[in-house]
This record gives structure tokens, sequence and C-alpha cells, in this order.
């Protein structure tokens, strides 16, 4: 596996990982849960490479694990935080130059039909009955 697509510097790491909830242990015990940090990489492993949540290495916990941490870390806002530390980060490392952005855009269609600004003329005459006769 390419180390590239979910390493995280220690610096960074260190940013990130006071945003990350802890954990309460079950009563019942149970196993010991995997370490933040590879639950992380592998998270960023998935979202850089585009695999399915199953198809996630092992060597960061079970793909059902890494799924359900996202999904409570996206929940408690660490990746909005995550983003803001990851700016200020290579901010200080390579520097961002702030006064030129981009922005992407895509069009889609409006899900539910929007307003057309001119009334679709009909292709051939209708031959079902109307309900008003």
């Amino acid at each position: 596996m390419d180390k590239r697509f979910s390493a995280l510097p220690d610096e960074l790491w260190e940013r990130i990982k006071v945003w990350i909830p802890e954990r309460r242990r079950n009563p019942k015990g149970g196993q010991t849960p995997v370490d933040d940090r590879r639950v992380m990489s592998g998270i960023v492993y998935r979202l850089r490479t585009g695999c399915q949540w199953d198809a996630i290495p092992k060597e960061f916990g079970s793909g059902s694990t890494c799924f359900r941490r996202f999904k409570t870390w996206r929940a408690a806002g660490v990746f909005a935080m995550a983003h803001v530390e990851m700016l200020i980060y290579y901010d200080d490392k390579v520097g961002i130059e702030w006064d030129w952005s981009s922005l992407d855009s895509a069009s889609v269609k409006a899900p539910k039909g929007g307003i057309s600004p001119v009334p679709t003329r009909p292709i051939a005459r209708n031959s079902a009955q109307n309900a008003m006769f």
C-alpha cells in the first residue's frame, strides 16, 4: 500500500486529535479499541482512493470501524475543524496565497423540477381523456 494515501504528519495529527471526542469504554469489556490515528489514516486512505469502506486495508482496522468513527466524528464536527487545522498547518509550512483562490462548481438538475421560464409546448396530441369531461 502506498503511504502517500494515508500518512498524516505527526505535527498535523497533534493538531487534529484534540478535536476527536473521547470514547467511553464498554462496562462489559470487549476488545481494545483501534487507535484513533490508525482509524483516521484509514479514513484518509478511503477518501483519497475512493475505495469502498470494506476494501480499506486491515492495517487501519476494519472498514466498519472506520465507517462508524467517520460518522461519529463527522457529527462531532471533527472534519470541519481538521480542515481548519490543515489550512493553518500548510500555511505555516508552505504558505497559502490567501489573495488568490478558486471555486469549483457544478450545475445539476433541480430535484423537484424548479420553475421553467417558458411553458413547454406539447409534442403530440394527448390521447388520454380529460378528467373534467
